[in-house]
């Protein structure tokens, strides 16, 4: 049987701890032993152990546990909170030891829509790779809105308004879209030369999935502005497939002008009524209040928004 030294029973029993205290923590925010598994990519059974140890080694009850859902108690609540800002400031103080040696190293989860993961982000990971090759990123690209907490999502690309009062928001960027339509479809059909005349074609529309909201595209035009409204001959909740049906010649659609600009140049579409603009969506680099900014964080988030305030088709400016 291997023996320890004293002192090294002693580290190993500091360190269980702090990983049973990770995962209460992990468990309080996602709800569930399951939940907080997968977040900590462990196994379940390994969670349940280090709870009960916790419960154990505290002489007190810290979850209730339904069929549902996992709560704290109040005793469980108070050594959170306490919990959750002790594990915070270790994470910072060993960034900040990583990072006055030059290294920022481990995993970030970073959720974003689907165009800026595409059209932006991944075609320009090279440079980011090699500034910071010690950090592993894992991308989420689509079109949901992510729970991060729940989802153990560091931080995440988000468009339009962000009213997640548990959020930090960071304005970063600017989508922007424009009107297209095939060469086909606009060689058989009357002529745009103005907003009225897109009351008699086919236009095609889009629908957020997570909130089942329609885009309505409006137009600009110096003073004048003109609201897309008409009801769409087909809609679409997918990105990829909503320029494809442009793309087919089945109408008009309304897509971010990153998408876009790949066909508009091999005359795969058409942009149409050019002399007007569409509205633009707001696009925030978001994080939970509840974590500190680790260094690995802060690396991606500032690459990133650089990334966003250098590039024309998605700087605020």
């Amino acid at each position: 049987m291997t023996r320890f030294h004293w002192t090294e029973i002693r580290t190993i029993m500091a360190f269980d701890r702090l990983e049973a205290m990770r995962a209460f923590c992990r468990i309080v925010e996602v709800g569930s032993f399951t939940s907080a598994a997968a977040v900590l990519n462990v196994a379940k059974t390994t969670i349940s152990g280090q709870i009960q140890a916790l419960e154990s080694q505290l002489g007190v009850k810290l979850l209730h546990r339904t069929t549902r859902r996992v709560s704290p108690t109040t005793d469980g609540t108070a050594y959170y909170e306490r919990a959750r800002l002790l594990l915070d400031d270790l994470d910072e103080l060993e960034a900040s030891v990583a990072q006055s040696r030059s290294v920022v190293r481990g995993r970030v989860k970073v959720e974003m829509p689907s165009p800026v993961g595409i059209c932006l982000v991944i075609p320009s990971l090279p440079e980011f790779t090699a500034r910071h090759p010690q950090i592993q990123l894992d991308i989420g690209c689509s079109e949901r809105v992510v729970d991060l907490v729940h989802e153990g999502i560091d931080c995440a690309f988000r468009g339009g308004t962000v009213a997640d009062q548990d959020l930090v928001s960071r304005p970063v960027g600017l989508m922007r879209f424009c009107l297209c339509a095939s060469p086909a479809y606009l060689l058989d059909s009357m002529p745009i030369l103005k907003p009225d005349d897109l009351l008699v074609h086919r236009y095609l529309g889009f629908t957020f999935p997570a909130s089942g909201r329609q885009l309505t595209p409006v137009l600009h035009r110096g003073d004048e502005h003109f609201v897309i409204e008409q009801l769409p001959v087909m809609r679409f909740n997918n990105g990829s497939a909503y320029i494809t049906a442009g793309l087919a010649g089945l109408g008009i659609v309304s897509v971010p002008r990153a998408e876009a600009n790949p066909h508009l140049q091999s005359g795969g579409l058409v942009e149409v009524l050019p002399g007007w603009e569409l509205d633009s969506m707001p696009i925030n680099l978001v994080y939970p209040y509840t974590r500190h900014l680790s260094a690995k964080v802060r690396a991606f988030t500032e690459w990133a928004a650089a990334l966003m305030n250098g590039h024309p088709l998605w700087t605020i400016n």
